[in-house]
């Protein structure tokens, strides 16, 4: 067993100058759970699940996020609360001398970078359909007309430039006011008002009638139905999942472990963070399924579920313009909450990487995520015409860069780095994770960790890319 033991002051729990703390626990789960609360869960979940059969799906990445996202998270947290920095430096500072592993950070930031260069855009979308739903647009649209609607503003590159303005202005206007006073006070109230509006609207959903059938698709498996679209794309999609929904493998989460002293056990934390963001995965389940059933709308309907399938239940509705913006500020609170987490990594790596202000690094990399949203934008209307075969328009590129690529093969490096005697090292990553109280990390699980993980997510990374060369080569 590698129990190397690469010292360095940060081993023993960060040095160097001040940096910004929460003010509390709750407020740390909060922001961490808020980071990973976003479009994974409320946006990209129920339509990936709808694709593949439903709840052998949930069942499937349930699996994934216990036995390859939890860990993960764990080292993300430890290797930022070790280092007391971003991904910018907390490698230089872990590493053993002479190594390379820094070299990660520059994969970790254009990461974070290439997914807002499509999630700005999605999440605009959101705000904008709550106040297309409130202003009552939507009310009386035919079933096959709602994605007319969505289409039109698809087409409009200026109205979705301007929503997507919006999410920046917002999401780097909080950020630039500072850790607690913007970041964890405001996305504290939002996680409130998000579990409030997301339990009203499931409660909502399961008590229509006719929502047994969907409540039967989303929580009694059918492998089945998931074997004849693919066992191998949904192992692929049900893993990518996994990571998007905990926003781990490009340090979004190890930024959050940074902020945290070391009274408390990261399991625990973990466990906190990845059950919140569980639930509500599994709540927009309920939300949109039973829905879907109750008045004959496919779930399988894809990326556009929510924009195009969801508007015309909300028609048939009872209430359905008052449940219908209820269900869009959820959305836009879980995307702006995902939003913030992300711009505070990348605000942060810019401050420790060029030792430049809170302010500076705010106005660079709004102007920097604003001018690179821009071809997603265009990819729906003027630059419609680029499409990569078995992969889609320049959003779906941009997804699968982040979700298939970029966060399985970060997370496989937080593995490697946090067991390897030529990186962390196990032992300095177990003192990491259990310095404080609470639930202390499994260490029986060395040998899974270590050996296991890599090897099954190779095997599923090159099950995921099998149909698609096959597509490239012209096979399939």
């Amino acid at each position: 067993m590698d129990m190397s033991d690469n010292s360095s002051p940060a081993t023993q729990g960060g040095a160097g100058q001040p940096r910004e703390k929460f003010a509390s626990r709750i407020g740390f789960i909060l922001i961490s759970a808020g980071c990973a609360i976003g479009l994974g869960n409320v946006w990209r979940f129920p339509y990936v699940t709808g694709e593949y059969g439903g709840a052998a799906f949930v069942l499937l990445y349930l699996v994934f996020l216990a036995i390859l996202g939890l860990p993960i998270l764990v080292m993300e947290f430890a290797v930022g609360r070790a280092s007391q920095k971003s991904c910018a430096r907390s490698f230089d500072i872990l590493e053993p001398k002479g190594t390379k592993w820094h070299w990660y950070k520059w994969f970790a930031f254009a990461g974070n970078y290439i997914l807002m260069m499509f999630y700005t855009t999605v999440a605009g979308w959101m705000v904008a359909y709550a106040f297309k739903t409130a202003a009552g647009e939507l009310n009386g649209v035919a079933p096959d007309a709602t994605g007319e609607v969505f289409a039109a503003m698809q087409a409009d590159p200026l109205q979705m430039f301007l929503w997507m303005l919006l999410i920046c202005v917002i999401g780097f206007g909080i950020c630039g006011m500072g850790l607690q006073k913007g970041v964890e006070r405001i996305t504290s109230v939002m996680m409130a008002c998000l579990f409030v509006a997301i339990v009203i609207l499931a409660v909502n959903s399961v008590l229509l009638p006719g929502s047994g059938e969907g409540l039967r698709f989303y929580l009694m498996p059918d492998f089945g139905k998931m074997i004849e679209n693919g066992f191998g794309d949904a192992v692929y999609a049900a893993m990518g999942q996994a990571f998007f929904t905990l926003s781990i493998g490009a340090s979004g989460m190890a930024i959050f472990g940074s902020y945290i002293d070391r009274d408390r056990r990261l399991t625990g934390e973990a466990v906190s963070v990845a059950g919140l963001s569980t639930m509500i995965s599994l709540l927009a389940g309920l939300i949109i399924f039973p829905a879907c059933f109750a008045f004959g709308v496919n779930p399988d309907s894809g990326p556009n579920l929510v924009f195009v399938t969801l508007p015309s239940v909300f028609n048939q509705m009872w209430l359905g313009q008052l449940w219908g913006a209820l269900f869009f500020v959820f959305m836009s609170f879980a995307a702006l909450s995902t939003v913030i987490g992300v711009f505070e990594n990348i605000i942060a790596f810019t401050m420790d990487q060029w030792n430049v202000s809170r302010r500076r690094a705010v106005a660079i990399n709004a102007v920097g995520i604003i001018v690179l949203s821009i071809p997603c934008i265009l990819g729906f209307n003027l630059w419609s015409g680029f499409q990569v075969p078995g992969i889609g328009d320049i959003q779906s590129l941009e997804d699968f860069i982040v979700s298939n690529n970029i966060l399985p093969l970060g997370g496989l490096f937080y593995v490697i780095f946090c067991t390897s005697r030529y990186g962390w090292g196990w032992k300095n990553f177990i003192n990491e994770a259990d310095a404080g109280k609470g639930m202390k990390f499994a260490s029986w699980s060395y040998v899974w960790i270590k050996y296991c993980i890599p090897v099954l997510m190779v095997v599923i990374f090159v099950m995921g890319y099998l149909p698609k060369f096959q597509i490239w080569l012209g096979l399939a």
